[in-house]
């Protein structure tokens, strides 16, 4: 009854599923690891985040290049402020307890006794950059020689939230915090990093620091997450569509042996040709039979 599954036919299906049903699996397993470790390195991040609010800072040289492992982390650095290049960072949110505020970040170079610059967020103001009387709140940098203290953060990129990369920003502003953005508005180099100020002046608010790129719960990881069910579900349909065809199969071999099946070949169509005949011949002498009614009654 079964001997269809040594067909040609039948050996081609059985190697697909055989190997597509592993294949399946094994990927599905390995988008499932990377979504846990993604869940691990969020959860071993958000451990560095809370032992650097209360570690002591460290010099910021010793901290660079910034990773997973040093974003986050208390930095210092002493120099003096750039009084001439105060930049605003427009259409940035501050999210606290209450809900999300739309307002910019205050951007200042400081100096540093190396030569290079640090770019600081002092701080965050509520309102609109555009606006003389918003922008007019901001308070003057601290003039002479000064230890800035922060949380160091990675330059950012075209993927951070609130990035405006377009350009066509008034003088003044900026759109994107990273040295690249920077080389064309300043004379001096600047580190491939900056801070955000933990202690800002009134009337700013202090920016918290965002988790490294990659060791958060972002889209990517649910995305992961997503291909592990995709995959899983692959491998339960190539079972099912094996299942499906062998029983097709296996039925239309058990009609054949009772002899429930059409018949075939030459044989086949002769006697379906005899079938259409006799049915033609019928329905000629019904017609002929309902006219010589007709024309009796007539």
């Amino acid at each position: 009854m079964y001997r269809f599954l040594l067909t040609p036919r039948w050996w081609g299906i059985n190697v697909f599923a055989v190997l597509a049903i592993p294949f399946c699996i094994f990927m599905g397993s390995w988008q499932l690891s990377r979504f846990e470790d993604r869940v691990d390195t969020h959860r071993q991040q958000e451990d560095r985040s809370a032992r650097a609010k209360t570690a002591a800072a460290r010099p910021l040289d010793s901290l660079l290049p910034v990773d997973k492992v040093t974003s986050g982390r208390q930095a210092s650095a002493r120099g003096h402020y750039d009084t001439e290049h105060q930049l605003l960072v427009p259409a940035r949110t501050l999210k606290d307890k209450r809900g999300e505020w739309q307002g910019f970040y205050v951007l200042t170079l400081l100096r540093t006794d190396h030569g290079k610059a640090l770019p600081v967020v002092r701080g965050w103001l509520p309102g609109d950059a555009d606006a003389k009387a918003d922008a007019a709140k901001v308070p003057a940098p601290p003039k002479g020689e000064v230890t800035v203290t922060g949380a160091l953060q990675a330059s950012e990129n075209q993927g951070t939230d609130g990035v405006q990369a377009g350009g066509g920003l008034p003088h003044g502003q900026l759109g994107m915090i990273s040295a690249a953005s920077l080389v064309n508005i300043v004379p001096y180099d600047v580190y491939d990093a900056w801070i955000t100020q933990t202690d800002p002046p009134a009337p700013l608010h202090a920016v918290p620091p965002a988790a490294a790129e990659g060791s958060g719960l972002d889209l990517k990881a649910f995305q992961n997450l997503g291909y592990t069910g995709e995959w899983f579900v692959f491998a339960g349909f190539v079972v099912f569509m094996w299942f499906r065809l062998f029983r097709r199969e296996s039925e239309a071999a058990k009609d054949a042996a009772l002899g429930l099946l059409p018949e075939t070949g030459e044989a086949g169509v002769f006697r379906r040709l005899r079938g259409m005949c006799r049915l033609g011949f019928r329905v000629w002498r019904l017609g002929r039979r309902r006219r010589r009614l007709g024309r009796r009654t007539c």
